[in-house]
């Protein structure tokens, strides 16, 4: 089964428009960008679009990419002054702390989960990404609680919070990283989620048949943006997301998701 993601977040754009309109005031979805970048515009972009047709209003900070940390604060601060939540679109210029950025967006207004601050047990949503591994799995008919499941790499974006998130829904989960673990540790696993950023390293003869392949990385190889799964993976997985268009479009669904969420509570 190849994952259609378009499909998986227009379904939950479709379940979240009446949400939204039905809030009967106006919501504000701070972002803070820094510099100018062609493959963070494209991100910025889609989160953008997607707001519009959720008729919330997108407030777009720039900051020049020479901004230090006490800059993209003020920024930060001005936002949660003014806006219900807020993204911080990564990555922040080089010498920027980013730990130190992302600490000082409150927990009730952070949409990506990405406060370092903040255990995963006391967050009041997750990490998008984390949330559209379950989302996809779950649409799949695959079951998460005993499932052995392999998360390669710790990142803050994708290994980190989906291998807690997955934990706690019961899985049996191990972190396996390029640089410490063996890739044969994939053949026993029933998942597999993937956020190395390393293009097209797990090969078919790593899997075992039926497993579900969860790709959350994305690499540019040749001017095209791929995964870190080699596309005939997909003939031993029962799950497979392809690059693009499988985790992404769920992920940026699920921002939406969160901040719904967010704002709902403190109705």
């Amino acid at each position: 089964m190849i994952v259609d993601g378009k499909a998986i977040a227009e379904e939950l754009y479709k379940e979240l428009a009446p949400k939204f309109a039905a809030l009967n005031r106006p919501v504000k979805l701070g972002i803070v960008v820094a510099g100018t970048n062609s493959v963070i515009e494209s991100f910025v972009n889609i989160k953008m679009k997607a707001a519009e047709r959720l008729g919330v209003e997108m407030v777009r900070a720039n900051v020049s990419d020479k901004s230090d940390a006490g800059r993209i604060l003020q920024t930060i601060n001005r936002l949660v002054a003014t806006t219900d939540a807020i993204i911080v679109q990564l990555p922040l210029p080089q010498g920027v702390d980013v730990n130190e950025v992302l600490a000082n967006v409150p927990k009730e207004k952070d949409v990506d989960a990405l406060n370092p601050k903040v255990p995963e047990e006391e967050r009041p949503v997750h990490a998008p990404v984390a949330l559209a591994v379950v989302e996809i799995l779950k649409q799949s008919g695959k079951e998460v609680a005993g499932a052995r499941t392999v998360v390669i790499g710790a990142g803050r974006l994708v290994g980190a919070p989906s291998a807690w998130l997955l934990g706690s829904l019961g899985a049996d989960v191990s972190v396996f990283s390029l640089e410490k673990g063996s890739i044969e540790d994939l053949k026993e696993a029933d998942i597999v989620v993937s956020g190395a950023g390393n293009p097209g390293f797990i090969k078919p003869e790593h899997l075992k048949q039926g497993v579900a392949l969860i790709d959350a990385g994305t690499s540019e190889l040749n001017k095209k943006i791929t995964g870190d799964a080699d596309p005939a993976c997909a003939e031993v997985a029962s799950v497979f997301t392809p690059v693009p268009g499988g985790v992404g479009p769920v992920a940026v669904a699920m921002i939406f998701k969160n901040l719904f969420d967010l704002v709902g509570s403190t109705r």
